[in-house]
Parts: C-alpha cells; sequence; structure tokens
C-alpha cells in the first residue's frame, strides 16, 4: 500500500490545503492527514477543533483520514508505515526551508518528500493571511471552505470597528 502523510497545522484548513490532499489522494492510495500539535504556536483553533473541520471537508476523498501528533513528523510517518510527506510549494521562499525539512527527514528516518507546486488561485493564500483578513471583517468564503468560513466568523465575531481618524474636527456644536 502506497500510504502517504499531509502535515501542517491547519489553523484553518484553507482551499490551498484542500487542494493539495485532493491531489496527493489521487497519487497515494492513503493519505493521512496530520495536524501537528506544536504548544509554542498560538492558535485560534484548538487540535479537535481543527481535526473535525479537516474530518468535514475531506470526507469526500474515501482515501483520506485525519490525526494528530506531538513530535517529529518521521516518527508518526514510521508508526504509520508511511514512507512520503507531501508538501505544498507556493513559492521559492517556501522551497529552500523545506528542502532543508526534506535532507533532514530522509537521513532521520528514509522519508521522502514530494513537493507539490500550489495552484496558481492559492498561491498566495496561507492560513495565517486568512485568519487576518477574517479578524477585520474581509470575506474569506472564496478562500476556506464553507463550513471553515462559518467557523471563523463565529469564533471571531465582528470586526472591531475601526477608530475615527486622530485629526478629525470635533463635532459642531
Amino acid at each position: 500500500m502506497r500510504r502517504a502523510v499531509c502535515p501542517g497545522s491547519f489553523d484553518p484548513v484553507t482551499n490551498g490545503h484542500l487542494d493539495i490532499i485532493g491531489r496527493a489522494s489521487r497519487l497515494f492510495d492513503e493519505v493521512i492527514v496530520v495536524v501537528s500539535i506544536n504548544q509554542t504556536k498560538k492558535s485560534l483553533f484548538d487540535v479537535d477543533e481543527r481535526m473535525a473541520m479537516l474530518r468535514e471537508v475531506t470526507a469526500a476523498f474515501g482515501n483520506v483520514r485525519v490525526e494528530s501528533f506531538r513530535g517529529l513528523t518521521v516518527d508518526f510517518c514510521r508508526a504509520q508505515q508511511a514512507t512520503v510527506l507531501v508538501k505544498g510549494l507556493r513559492a521559492v521562499s517556501d522551497f529552500d526551508y523545506e528542502l532543508q525539512m526534506a535532507h533532514m527527514n530522509i537521513g532521520l528516518a528514509g522519508v521522502e518528500t514530494l513537493f507539490m507546486p500550489t495552484n496558481p488561485l492559492y498561491s498566495f493564500l496561507s492560513s495565517s493571511l486568512v485568519k487576518d483578513v477574517a479578524k477585520w471583517g474581509g470575506d474569506v468564503s472564496a478562500h476556506v471552505p464553507e463550513s471553515v468560513d462559518q467557523a471563523l466568523r463565529r469564533r471571531l465575531g465582528p470586526p472591531p470597528s475601526a477608530a475615527p481618524p486622530s485629526s478629525a474636527a470635533p463635532p459642531p456644536g
């Protein structure tokens, strides 16, 4: 069985993530989407919420399952008998860091890394950008699944109101 792991924080999952997961699901018998637990990162959604969102939006892929893991991703790969990590690359700047990680992963555990170029529609997209735009009331519905858009709206509430400019004239009166 050809099994691959698609790791990430997925806080939240975007259409760019889903593009990579879907393409990987056509190449491998099984794709394990693993939500990495990083206690040093401040997340908007907890691990269980991210896993639930991922399970919902990947349900159409019959060969994708969602797990979480704390520690080295290659240790997770070994435990799952997965020999390939699938990573999406948005830009050349992603490649430098990911190449270093790929070299380390092959050296530590013999785990190969498959780099998939992101669909140009999603090349600018990141979870951080989605959260920031949503926090300020921007419409991110074209960039995330509908259920994720709704979860963002519930979590973030209405955008903070804009403060009046400091040079505004006092009201007449």
